[in-house]
């Protein structure tokens, strides 16, 4: 049976050898604050202060209520332009969207007959194009529907839509990416740092010395596991209550506790996997190709980024495989759902289960390398 005191004592080694390593020290400290806070504030699809132009050609109480109607965070506040300003503006890119608004358009308005407005949109900035489109149009399209019931008395449809958003009400994308990249994080540094630890016993040279030691290869796994998952665990709750709830202001509806435990369970199996990883690269760079092939399918495909009902049956089968699918699911059903032990169990035995295979293919492997090596 592995000795508690071995894996206690060479735990402790592990942290003191990481502690002399300032790379992997950065690179803890960047994944969970300045990573966090870059995901959460600067995504490329986020409409935020978004320059736009009006051309008002009608200058009318409904020309002046569409104009009132772009305001921030989404928009900046419309700038009044001329035709010609107009085109210029959106040759030297001052201006995402320029809305023409033609002369007579709230008296056509009036009359029922139909009255085309330009909406002139820089495409090279394609992301805001794509989606403020779309908010522009219904932006227009809800100020001139109001306008005509005001003065036509239009009956109101016999079926109206309310629309309410849960967990996130006012749609705040920097919500979704702070705790996703954090999630992905924990992953990312569970298989880099015990792999890069095991690595550096090679290249070192003192994994010949704990050949002649009375420990076991379980013994040296358990050690590299448990002081690396410590500091991982260690390094999210920092970017957790700092920078998500501190900094961001991201509210957390559910356990913190819970999560943690669902991280610790999720950080077995990829330490067990980092170390496997470790055990086929012959070196750091080898090992970084080979993580970033890991690591990637891992993040796409795990429910993250797209619902995973949208991935095809073939790979939804696959990925019930990896252990990132359940612990981003479990993930956001806890910090976005608020959800509890009863809801989030099953990913927490999936979690288990995985990370029992995971273990014990990769002590076969270590342990065939140890020979090796001896």
């Amino acid at each position: 049976m592995p000795s508690s005191s071995h894996i206690f004592r060479l735990g402790v080694k592990e942290l003191w050898s990481l502690a002399r390593d300032p790379i992997m020290l950065l690179l803890i400290a960047y994944s969970f604050t300045a990573s966090i806070y870059i995901a959460a504030t600067a995504l490329p699809e986020t409409l935020h202060h978004v320059p736009i132009a009006v051309v008002d050609e009608d200058a009318s109480p409904l020309s002046r209520s569409i104009i009132q109607a772009f305001y921030r965070p989404r928009f900046n506040p419309p700038r009044m332009v001329t035709l010609a300003d107009a085109d210029a503006g959106l040759d030297s890119g001052d201006y995402t969207f320029v809305l023409d608004i033609p002369p007579d358009f709230q008296r056509r308005v009036l009359k029922g007959t139909v009255s085309p407005i330009q909406l002139n949109i820089d495409a090279t900035r394609m992301t805001q194009a794509f989606s403020g489109g779309g908010y522009v149009r219904q932006i227009v399209s809800g100020e001139v529907e109001g306008f005509i019931q005001r003065y036509r008395a239009t009956a109101p449809p016999p079926v109206g839509l309310t629309l309410r958003a849960r967990f996130n009400p006012n749609l705040q994308q920097a919500w979704f990416g702070a705790l996703t990249e954090m999630i992905n994080n924990v992953t990312m540094l569970g298989i880099i740092l015990t792999g890069a630890a095991l690595l550096r016993e090679r290249e070192h040279g003192t994994i010949e010395h704990l050949l002649v030691m009375p420990i076991t290869p379980s013994e040296i796994m358990l050690s590299k596991i448990w002081s690396m998952s410590a500091v991982v665990l260690l390094a999210a709750m920092v970017g957790l209550l700092w920078i998500i709830r501190g900094i961001l202001h991201v509210p957390i509806e559910g356990s913190v506790g819970l999560f943690v435990l669902g991280a610790a369970i999720h950080l077995f199996a990829a330490t067990s996997l980092g170390i496997f990883m470790a055990t086929v690269a012959r070196s750091m760079p080898q090992f970084g190709m080979l993580a970033v092939l890991i690591l990637l399918p891992l993040q796409l495909l795990s429910g993250s980024f797209t619902p995973r009902e949208s991935l095809p049956a073939v790979l939804r089968f696959v990925m019930e495989a990896a252990p990132t699918t359940h612990f981003v699911a479990l993930g956001q059903a806890i910090l976005f759902r608020g959800a509890g032990l009863s809801d989030v169990w099953p990913h927490l035995a999936a979690l288990i289960g995985i990370g029992v295979v995971f273990f014990g293919i990769a002590l076969v492997r270590f342990r065939k390398s140890l020979s090796e090596a001896a």
